[in-house]
């Protein structure tokens, strides 16, 4: 830590800034860290990095020679390793000097790829639970170097000695902080030991965790005892398979639908996805568990994944990854998009094994997932052409895949919103058409696209025109006796720019059909505003733009027995009540939002005909 320099400097020279090392810590407690726990990563973040800069410079030593010792009995916290340890020199330059780190060593620059580590700020995050440190180290690089003690305080402060070798009989480094009374949440024996496996689970050097209870010389309790699951060795794939799902509830709190092993040897990255059992809100995307070398980076990893794969939950092991500033999540770059991709690319080829070879994981996948999947296919050919025919829709049919509709089906009708299939699905259904409900997203995109796996079906739009076309028309003397009642009808319903027609379709228990698509409606809002401010400017530019404005069409099923008595009222005012009031159960029935005349005027033909029932009986 750089100390305030009060001796006078000559004018024009160049000054060093000076730091508030308590204004610091204060920065990194609120801005770069997420929490005071991270003080413990970073301790075994540095012990890890030196372990590593030992083995470099004793290649021939035995797996497992060197290691990390964690201690904490509720006074102190105390982090050792057998690592390549501090000089005088070292610790002058890198423990006392803030954004300097002994990985940017010449001697080690060159192998900075193998270090977990960044950034020479890691030891700082001590002071978020410490206002003490205490570090003593040893030089593996000069045999018999002396050891030497470094001891920061958080007001800036520090002291550098040097020691007898005695002091550290082996070389390596000991940090060691005497806790705050406000900071036992983070250095209680048990929070320690639960932080160490938090984030060390997955260390490739052996790390131990003692509390002292066990007595002097006793060893610890090992903190990574196994090595990673997909690192491990199995007598059959099967138990391959059960392990790595064990491991991922584990992880993860969920039984996975399927594991997906991740290889991805250019970037020495391994892991498993995990396929989420049930569906997952559409846009909710979950953070994935990411580890940087063993060590743990973030649970909360979201950029590790393209968007569309929300149904899955990683957890990684990476040997190339950068790590930002903060060591909680991954930097940007072009190896990171690499890696995106290329974990995408392994999600496509499972869903083209399960296509393939497993037709019972494919449903349940699907059940659960297939509108991450229809937004994956929306843009991936491949992937539509695979799974396109096996998508679940909405249709006149029930809930059936496209592949079954389209052999019952050879032109499939596909709706615009949601509401409009509603509105005529069940007379579209009885009348022999194939309707697709296209108002849900992605749907109505790949409905269309059907042709281009199966060239044999057509798709067109449903409007209007296609459905009333399938309604058949009635007699001429039907007609003719209806007219007066078909006429006192449209006057009624005029103000909703609505016609009036009398056909026969089924189901005859259905006594109206509305007919009006979302696009007629917003033409006769237009038409309705550029009337309303006729000669200002909106009025001009929305004239402009007027067409003739499309009407919405009330039919009347001659079938259904209310309407043919309706045709026969002769009484004028309870023939416009009786039109109002099919107008309004035929609204209701399309879903659609009620604009407020209609609300009010289903209240008033419900409230007439009621008036109407009772003076007759009385």
């Amino acid at each position: 830590m750089t100390l305030p320099d009060t001796t006078a400097t000559p004018a024009g020279a160049d000054r060093t800034f000076q730091v508030d090392l308590r204004g610091l810590v204060d920065l990194l407690s609120h801005h770069l860290y997420s929490s005071p726990r991270v003080y413990l990563r970073e301790l075994m973040q540095n012990a890890v990095d030196a372990l590593t800069a030992r083995h470099t410079l004793e290649p021939d030593a035995p797996t497992g020679a060197f290691g990390v010792r964690l201690y904490a009995d509720g006074s102190v916290v105390r982090v050792e390793d057998d690592g390549v340890g501090l000089t005088e020199a070292d610790v002058h330059s890198f423990l006392a000097t803030i954004g300097r780190s002994s990985k940017r060593a010449d001697r080690i620059a060159e192998q900075r790829g193998d270090f977990i580590g960044q950034f020479g700020i890691g030891l700082l995050s001590c002071f978020l639970v410490a206002d003490e440190i205490h570090v003593l180290s040893r030089s593996a690089r000069t045999p018999g170097a002396p050891a030497v003690e470094w001891r920061g305080r958080g007001d800036g402060s520090y002291t550098v000695r040097t020691l007898p070798a005695s002091a550290r009989p082996r070389p390596g480094t000991t940090v060691t902080l005497t806790p705050r009374a406000d900071a036992g949440e983070w250095t209680r024996p048990p929070q320690v030991q639960a932080l160490a496996r938090h984030f060390g689970s997955l260390l490739r050097h052996p790390v131990t965790f003692d509390d002292g209870t066990a007595g002097p010389g006793a060893p610890g309790a090992p903190v990574n005892p196994e090595p990673a699951p997909w690192a491990r060795s199995y007598p059959t794939p099967g138990a391959r398979s059960r392990a790595l799902a064990a491991y991922g509830e584990e992880v993860f709190g969920f039984t996975p639908l399927d594991t997906i092993e991740l290889d991805l040897p250019a970037v020495g990255l391994k892991g498993i996805a995990c396929v989420l059992p049930e569906t997952v809100p559409a846009g909710r995307r979950h953070g994935h568990r990411v580890h940087v070398k063993g060590m743990l980076l973030s649970e909360q990893a979201e950029e590790i994944l393209p968007d569309w794969a929300f149904f899955v939950r990683c957890v990684v092991d990476a040997e190339s990854l950068r790590p930002t500033a903060s060591r909680e999540s991954l930097y940007e770059d072009d190896t990171l998009a690499a890696v995106r991709d290329a974990l995408a690319e392994r999600l496509r080829a499972w869903i083209a094994r399960a296509a393939a070879s497993d037709p019972d994981l494919l449903h349940r996948f699907l059940q659960a997932h297939h509108l991450a999947v229809k937004s994956l296919a929306v843009h991936d050919d491949e992937i539509l052409r695979m799974l396109l025919p096996w998508l679940p829709f909405e249709t006149t049919d029930g809930h059936t895949t496209l592949d079954e509709f389209a052999r019952t089906h050879r032109t499939v009708l596909v709706t615009s919103s949601v509401e409009e299939f509603r509105q005529v699905a069940a007379i579209a259904s009885a009348a022999g058409l194939g309707v697709v409900n296209g108002g849900y997203t992605y749907d109505r995109e790949l409905v269309h696209r059907l042709p281009e796996i199966r060239p044999e079906a057509t798709v067109a739009d449903l409007d209007p025109a296609t459905l009333t076309a399938h309604l058949d028309p009635v007699d001429r003397e039907t007609e003719l006796a209806a007219a007066a009642y078909l006429a006192r009808a449209r006057d009624a319903l005029a103000v909703f720019d609505c016609d009036v027609a009398l056909r026969t379709f089924q189901p005859a228990s259905a006594p109206a059909l509305l007919v009006d698509s979302r696009e007629a409606r917003h033409e006769r809002t237009r038409s309705q505003l550029a009337r309303e401010q006729e000669g200002g400017l909106w009025g001009d530019i929305l004239g402009a733009l007027r067409q003739e404005a499309p009407r919405a069409q009330l039919i009347l099923n001659q079938l259904n027995p209310l309407v043919r008595t309706a045709v026969t009222i002769d009484e004028p005012e309870l023939a416009r009540t009786s039109a109002e009031a099919l107008y309004g159960q035929a609204a209701l029935l399309s879903r659609r939002p009620l604009r407020p005349a209609e609300s009010s005027l289903i209240n008033r033909s419900f409230l007439d005909l009621l008036a109407h029932a009772l003076r007759k009986d009385s």
